[in-house]
């Protein structure tokens, strides 16, 4: 027996205990599971952005101990195994991999592998195959919206349905900036929203070209906000102030010597 597999035994093996001993667990149901899940699942977000190892580590770990869980609710309630969900992904991924594990050039549709692009191209055709009806399937209506604009870009891109070049995302961002111009222009809010939701979509499908991940980045921004605004708080207090007695002028001031500061550090 492996590594892997003895510790992997061992924590399915606490997991029938504590679902059989421990009130809490014993009292969880996949809906209450359900947001705990969505937190470990940012906290692992967290520690990637931050590229916090030991923390990518300790969540991953609660992100399995999550699925052991509803694998023992889905065998008590007769739905489903562990064994059978293992099983399920590895069949997934042989099946989507014929460049690996068959013969890609006997699959109808599908194209000889020679970068990831044509993986990714062949893994949504024989997603089709699958039976799922849309290109766009499978994206999940909860994801965040910055997520979700980039994951269906991507899925159209497999298509075809994808500009060339940067410069021809550009063009369409500057484009959408116009529009969103014009209906402020015309004080419409509803149409207002709208093309701004149009200038954000367009905003992530240059950040795809630019190899950036939007999410990734919105989010270091918030946090360099974060950072230089609650530096700002402490240098007001520092001077016997609060940012709420401040002008304008003064914070930016105050803000101007944070940024020069970072960029020396």
């Amino acid at each position: 027996m492996s590594e892997v597999t003895a510790s992997f035994q061992r924590l399915v093996g606490i997991m029938d205990e504590l679902r059989e001993k421990c009130p809490w667990d014993r009292k969880q149901t996949v809906q209450t599971l359900r947001p705990l899940t969505i937190e470990e699942l940012y906290e692992l977000a967290d520690a990637i952005t931050d590229e916090d190892w030991k923390g990518i580590r300790e969540e991953l770990g609660d992100l399995l101990l999550h699925i052991v869980f509803y694998a023992r609710i889905g065998k008590e309630q007769g739905q489903f195994t562990l064994e059978e969900v293992i099983n399920g992904i590895c069949d997934k991924l042989i099946s989507r991999h014929p460049h690996i594990y068959g013969d890609v050039t006997k699959e109808e549709g599908l194209v000889a592998v020679t970068n990831e692009e044509d993986v990714k191209r062949n893994w949504e055709r024989l997603k089709l195959k699958e039976g799922k009806k849309s290109v766009l399937g499978g994206v999940p209506l909860s994801l965040p919206a910055t997520v979700k604009a980039t994951r269906l870009q991507e899925k159209a891109g497999k298509v075809g349905f994808e500009w060339d070049y940067p410069e021809q995302v550009w063009d369409k961002v500057k484009e959408e900036m116009e529009e969103l111009q014009e209906a402020i222009s015309l004080k419409d809010p509803v149409k207002i929203e709208e093309e701004y939701g149009d200038l954000a979509f367009s905003l992530v499908n240059y950040a795809r070209f630019l190899q950036i991940d939007a999410e990734n980045a919105l989010e270091k921004a918030n946090r360099k906000f974060i950072g230089r605004f609650t530096r700002m708080e402490e240098l007001a207090l520092s001077k016997g102030r609060s940012l709420a007695d401040m002008t304008l002028e003064e914070m930016d001031g105050l803000w101007d010597s944070i940024k020069k500061q970072n960029q020396r550090d």
